[in-house]
């Protein structure tokens, strides 16, 4: 057997478990790691999909409850270094078109992240299929009070908190820490007395404005928000992480493919950040696919970025 079917055959096994776990009546398989792989293969035959690792100074636990809505439970993943010391945390959100997706695919990157001095988390949230926006926002920021609520089983510092997501996932990042402390954002029904303030923010390739000359969000966009552009332009508008670009968005890192289009709104928000000298950073991955960040040989590339970016934005005095 060869080392790339090796990867197919782990993430079968691990989506068909994901699958069995869940407790939604409805499950978009639309989006995998193989359906990925195999749509970039013809085009990139260097692809590899990359494997969960093992690491020695990383503790991993599984499926822990952090939310419950009615008998529906939401899980996350923690992967937190051993260290004693008190550790930045950074909360890792899965792309998949706001319909489709899970955390197993951020498993990869979080125990990397991890294994340099952090504590990270791959949260579970509501697709659309289940509830539409803002309900996984609230779900995600329910995530951050829970994490912060037990700060001290993880040795966390509550003061360096970073959110980081993939695709929708970072255009949901993104939207979560342009509102810090914006009460239209916060449900009213949490249980923990803690903030879900965040310090920075990590956007891979999500999109940060939907109405937008560079955006080509369509059906995808629609079911999470209610409806199209027309409809629902207010919706649209809200859900934009630009629309709440301010003098309190925390520093920013940009990860970017070849396609402009997944960060639509980067240059805009970015000439707001400079406005207010708050920190920004933009990357791109060259000759890159959407997804790149699951798939060998561009994930080094992007884990360097996110560590180098994360030990300044934390680490340094």
């Amino acid at each position: 057997m060869n080392l790339k079917s090796s990867h197919i055959i782990f993430f079968f096994l691990v989506f068909a478990f994901h699958v069995n776990s869940q407790q939604m009546k409805t499950i978009d398989t639309s989006y995998t790691v193989y359906s990925s792989y195999t749509k970039y293969l013809k085009k990139f035959p260097e692809i590899e999909i990359v494997n969960p690792q093992i690491f020695d100074n990383v503790v991993e636990k599984k499926e822990i409850v952090y939310n419950e809505i009615g008998e529906r439970k939401l899980h996350l993943d923690a992967f937190y270094n051993k260290s004693k010391e008190l550790k930045p945390a950074v909360i890792l959100v899965h792309g998949g078109g706001w319909k489709s997706g899970n955390k197993l695919h951020m498993q990869p990157m979080a125990q990397h992240i991890a294994s340099n001095g952090y504590a990270c988390f791959s949260v579970e949230y509501r697709l659309s299929p289940e509830a539409i926006f803002p309900a996984g926002i609230f779900d995600i920021k329910n995530a951050i009070q829970f994490i912060k609520e037990h700060s001290k089983e993880f040795n966390i510092d509550v003061t360096k908190i970073a959110i980081l997501g993939c695709s929708s996932g970072g255009q949901m990042a993104a939207l979560i820490g342009a509102t810090n402390n914006n009460v239209n954002f916060e449900e009213g029904n949490s249980k923990y007395n803690q903030s879900s303030e965040v310090n920075a923010i990590i956007d891979i390739d999500g999109i940060l404005a939907f109405n937008h000359p560079e955006s080509e969000e369509g059906e995808m966009a629609s079911l999470w928000l209610g409806g199209n552009s027309k409809d629902k332009i207010e919706t649209w508008t809200e859900a934009s992480a630009l629309s709440h670009t301010n003098k309190n968005t925390p520093p920013i890192l940009f990860i970017g493919s070849q396609y402009p289009r997944f960060l639509a709104g980067k240059d805009d928000m970015i000439e707001i950040l400079n406005k207010y000298s708050i920190f920004n950073q933009a990357e791109k991955i060259e000759n890159s696919p959407h997804s790149f960040w699951l798939f060998h040989p561009w994930f080094k590339e992007t884990v360097q970025y996110i560590t180098n970016f994360l030990d300044k934005i934390f680490k340094e005095k």
